[in-house]
């Protein structure tokens, strides 16, 4: 018996799988049918340095793209932090392992222009008629272009912007300063919430960070180094003494002079105790990026979040601010029909519907102009109108040689540099003395890697 029940479901085996194979792939399994497809489209490697919720929406829409064609395969991989991924991109790249299409940071643009390695956009731009650029942010684009060339595509971006809580400035009577504010408009809010607190509260902070001191430069419509930040030839000198820098730091150690302005250094734990101090409602007023926005909403639950724009001197116009983050670069060591792919990659991820999904989920920036328009942002913004301001002062900026980014190598050492002057300011030294103490250590640094490059100095 137990023979003849063996012989039978061996039998229905048997009549099952050749019923199956007479099926078309169409009804088989996904996962079959998937695999099956996947080995004929043409493979886009994507390095991403993004983690958290900016990666899961990453690979969602590395997901649906792939979904929405069926000749080209995107496969993401996370290659670490800025730094390692731009190391580990110029190290593989006319390898085996190379990526196709590669996101990197604001930090690297002129390290990658120079290398020689990157296909520039615009190059796809010129030759597709269904994409039009001028949807995207010019300010944005003019951060990564050189020469009226877009060398990459921008795509998480962020700015600097003022937060204040807003709640605390109800509690103590206090004026809220308006939305694009002079250094005296911060001040008088500083001051009065230091001593209508009783001391308890601090008025400002801004986080010692090389980044905003060139924020503050770039709004004063200055550069932070000559031919005017590198964008008209290759920078042999940095200017970190301007009418700009100058007016900025007098005006922090005016804050710190009377007590109201709270030093809490540099670095990873700054930041954390700059966040936390504000959270907790011992801290009235700090500049940092937009990306932190999210974090911030979350993080004062009863309290009401108050944005600005980035502060300006008194008497003079905001020139604008620069943008912050990375874009998508196309490699040059692929074939061209690889290349389109990537190309195809970068066009899906930069659409208005794309890019309100991007903005909502992570707090970067939309970058299409017709994200405004859809219903994911218009909610957003109903809901918490605050995050619709860093979105309205990049779109308000007029893009200019300022305020377009340090076409310079050496960000890196740039922004060290600087962060050891900031500090020195924070404490009281003399402001042109730091200052020229940090130019002269980055004039070092240019000429030695000028020549490194065999540029003429």
């Amino acid at each position: 018996m137990k023979n003849q029940k063996r012989v039978i479901y061996n039998l229905i085996i048997v009549l099952t799988v050749a019923f199956l194979s007479l099926l078309p792939v169409s009804l088989l399994g996904n996962k079959q049918a998937s695999a099956a497809d996947n080995s004929k489209r043409i493979k886009i490697v994507f390095w991403h340095e993004m983690t958290g919720p900016a990666q899961t929406q990453l690979n969602e829409f590395v997901k649906q793209f792939n979904k929405s064609q069926s000749k080209y395969q995107v496969v993401s991989q996370f290659e670490g932090t800025y730094e390692e991924a731009v190391q580990k991109i110029l190290n593989t790249h006319e390898s085996n392992t190379s990526p196709a299409v590669f996101q990197s940071a604001d930090i690297s643009v002129s390290q990658l222009y120079h290398s020689g390695y990157i296909t520039k956009v615009q190059k796809f731009i010129d030759k597709d008629k269904s994409f039009n650029v001028n949807d995207i942010s010019s300010v944005a684009r003019a951060f990564y272009s050189q020469k009226g060339e877009l060398l990459g595509m921008p795509f998480n971006t962020s700015q600097p912007v003022l937060y204040y809580n807003a709640s605390l400035l109800k509690k103590y009577n206090i004026t809220p300063p308006p939305m694009n504010p002079s250094y005296s408009d911060i001040t008088r809010v500083a001051k009065q919430l230091y001593q209508r607190s009783n001391k308890k509260v601090k008025g400002m902070t801004m986080e010692v960070y090389g980044w905003l001191f060139d924020q503050l430069i770039a709004n004063s419509g200055n550069y932070s180094v000559n031919n005017q930040n590198g964008r008209l030839a290759t920078p042999t000198k940095a200017s970190f003494i301007n009418s700009g820098s100058l007016k900025a730091m007098e005006w922090i150690q005016e804050n710190v002079k009377s007590g109201d302005f709270i030093n809490y250094g540099s670095g990873t734990n700054a930041s954390a105790n700059e966040m936390a101090a504000f959270l907790s409602g011992k801290l009235g007023i700090f500049m940092e990026s937009s990306a932190d926005i999210g974090q911030l909403t979350l993080g004062m639950k009863n309290q009401k979040l108050g944005v600005t724009y980035y502060p300006h001197a008194d008497g003079q116009k905001a020139n604008g601010v620069a943008i912050g983050g990375a874009a998508l670069w196309i490699s040059n060591d692929k074939s061209s029909e690889v290349q389109q792919g990537a190309w195809n990659f970068i066009k899906y991820l930069e659409s208005a519907k794309n890019q309100a999904t991007w903005q909502k989920a992570t707090g970067y920036l939309a970058l299409n102009k017709n994200s405004k328009k859809t219903k994911t942002l218009k909610n957003l913004y109903k809901k918490n109108p605050a995050l619709k301001v860093p979105s309205e002062q990049l779109a308000k900026t007029v893009p200019n040689n300022s305020n377009s980014g340090i076409f310079v190598e050496g960000i890196v050492q740039e922004r060290i540099i600087l962060n050891t002057a900031l500090d020195q300011i924070y404490n009281g030294s003399n402001i042109k003395s730091s200052l020229t103490q940090a130019e002269e250590a980055m004039n070092s640094y240019i000429k030695n890697n000028n020549r490194a490059n065999g540029w003429r100095y």
